[in-house]
């Protein structure tokens, strides 16, 4: 009981690049790690500081990318868009209210 669980980095990153490809709650990510809703979110925020910080994650300047002499190197990160299933909206599917008569 108690005591906190501490992540390898290589599954923060997990955890981090799960909550944006998945579009998951984090309440959900982080059942699957071990670890509460309000700690994958810690860990995200964690992660997203520190890539930023590394500044091998952020982008050029517009001046520097007009220089016809600027060696761009990439770094790529599959985190496509999957569409939510909904069910279609149609009359017959919506089940509406009915009115209580109050006598």
């Amino acid at each position: 009981m108690g005591g906190r669980r501490s992540l390898s980095p290589e599954n923060k990153v997990l955890l981090m690049l799960g909550y944006y490809r998945e579009y998951r709650t984090l309440e959900h990510i982080g059942f699957d790690y071990g670890v509460s809703e309000s700690t994958a979110s810690r860990i995200v925020c964690e992660v997203e500081d520190i890539l930023i910080k590394s500044g091998r994650f952020s982008l050029p300047s517009k001046r520097e990318l007009y220089k016809s002499n600027v060696e761009l190197s990439f770094v790529v990160i599959d985190a496509t868009e999957v569409p939510c299933q909904r069910p279609k909206k149609s009359k017959e599917s919506t089940t509406q209210a009915r009115k209580r008569v109050i006598l």
